[in-house]
């Protein structure tokens, strides 16, 4: 983190020296305009607190888009996966149980009962047949005929109830009980996606292509949620920096491609204008008069082309295309 403040102050420290060597150079080289390479860095941090299991690059190193970094224990993160896997499971389970009805076994002994139902209406049915047989002969007896009359109204209404719990126990839960377990499903199933999701994040990979810029931790140490551990500079992220008059800024428009030369650099290079700043800047601080509007220059960023990649910080002369 030290080393990125620093760098932060060589660039303002460049950019100040960079407009000072454009000035200088403003009235002899025409439209070469003075400039310099700057990065914009991704930081890779975890949201939870933890200990750094392991550290897989080193500063400087290259890596390739989706290469491990690093990774915090994962103990506790996988324990949640697995508790709500079982929660998934368990969840699923009863919307199943719901939609068969009753399991066979119980469906059995409702078939028992219904059975002795019949066979005691049965014999309510005799009983009573033999009672009215008997209206009419010195053996008949009122209070028998009227028991018996009970009994097999008794029994019918019992077996009417059987056969209809039978039947319901063979339907599946109501609607808004199948749709009530469903959500639980749909609930459980989420929490298990965010256990999951935590565990991806517990080990993040390089989303681009990059150079390691610096890493903060090793392995053992604890690290607070939210903080830094790997600092990438993607190849895509490097970009060119130059100030150009305010006589001249009509001229160049976004995706205009520009010539640019570097120390050490091949010939030909190209870069293409992806920012335009939308207000003017003073070298130094002056007053608006006809000659001091030459003083006004405007940010250009513009991103190489044809994949070239260059250090941060590299001095560069930019030059609009004919």
């Amino acid at each position: 983190m030290k080393f990125v403040r620093f760098l932060i102050v060589l660039l303002v420290a460049g950019g100040v020296a960079t407009a000072a060597w454009y000035m200088n150079r403003l009235e002899t080289d025409g439209m070469i305009y003075p400039g310099y390479v700057e990065g914009e860095y991704i930081e890779l941090s975890v949201p939870v607190s933890g200990t750094l299991a392991s550290l897989n690059i080193m500063r400087g190193q290259r890596v390739e888009a989706g290469a491990a970094l690093f990774s915090l224990d994962k103990t506790t993160a996988m324990a949640d996966v697995a508790q709500a896997e079982a929660g998934v499971e368990r969840t699923r389970a009863e919307l199943a149980d719901r939609k068969k009805g009753a399991r066979a076994e119980e469906l059995e002994v409702r078939r028992a009962e219904m059975r002795e139902a019949e066979a005691t209406l049965l014999n309510a049915e005799q009983e009573l047949k033999r009672q009215r047989d008997l209206v009419g002969s010195t053996a008949f007896v009122q209070a028998k005929l009227d028991s018996a009359k009970a009994a097999y109204g008794q029994a019918r209404a019992r077996l009417a109830a059987l056969q209809q719990a039978f039947d319901v126990a063979n339907l599946p839960a109501r609607q808004d009980q199948l749709e009530a377990a469903g959500q639980v499903v749909r609930e459980a199933e989420a929490t298990l996606a965010k256990a999951n999701r935590r565990v991806a994040e517990l080990a993040p990979v390089a989303p681009v292509g990059a150079v390691v810029q610096d890493t903060y931790f090793l392995p053992g140490a604890w690290v607070p949620a939210n903080k830094p551990v790997v600092t990438l500079l993607p190849d895509d992220k490097r970009k060119l920096r130059f100030f150009v008059p305010e006589a001249e800024i009509a001229r160049i428009k976004l995706g205009q491609p520009m010539a640019f030369t570097c120390d050490g650099c091949e010939v030909g290079l190209r870069a293409s204008v992806i920012y335009i700043a939308p207000e003017a800047e003073y070298t130094p601080p002056v007053i608006y008069s006809a000659d001091s509007r030459e003083k006004l220059v405007f940010l250009i960023e513009a991103l190489p082309m044809d994949g070239v990649i260059l250090p941060v910080g590299l001095p560069v002369e930019v030059e609009r295309v004919q």
